[in-house]
């Protein structure tokens, strides 16, 4: 029993930090990628960043994939049985529904944080 408690526990903080960290990756290599790609080309030079874009744009939607499926999951969590919050008893079903709801807004934070990351992308087509 206390075992299972210990698992149920550890999963929901490990699913809590799966967005966040989905995101700050994310963030960490489309930055990288680009300051790289733009230093190769000559620095000053008005390379073109089309490649850098598209795989921004992929490298976008993967993160994205990610991240809702980990709101849904969350969602699934918060919602079994459907119980308004505060989820402050000391119970393990309070527990899990405060980690559902917990991991579901974290999602939509990093939802909308890596949409921004990926915003100049669509504005910036040059290294200059």
């Amino acid at each position: 029993m206390a075992a299972e408690r210990a698992l149920q526990t550890a999963g929901g903080l490990w699913t809590l930090i799966v967005s966040p960290t989905v995101w700050a990756v994310h963030f960490t290599l489309c930055y990288a990628v680009a300051a790289v790609y733009c230093a190769k080309a000559g620095g000053g030079q008005a390379a073109d960043l089309l490649p850098v874009r598209a795989w921004i744009a992929a490298v976008t939607v993967a993160a994205l994939a990610i991240i809702l499926w980990s709101g849904h999951r969350a969602l699934r969590q918060w919602s079994a049985g459907a119980v308004d919050p505060p989820h402050d008893a000391a119970t393990l079903a309070d527990r899990r529904r405060f980690f559902g709801l917990a991991t579901l807004l974290l999602a939509g934070l990093s939802c909308v944080a890596t949409i921004y990351v990926a915003l100049p992308a669509l504005f910036i087509g040059d290294c200059r």
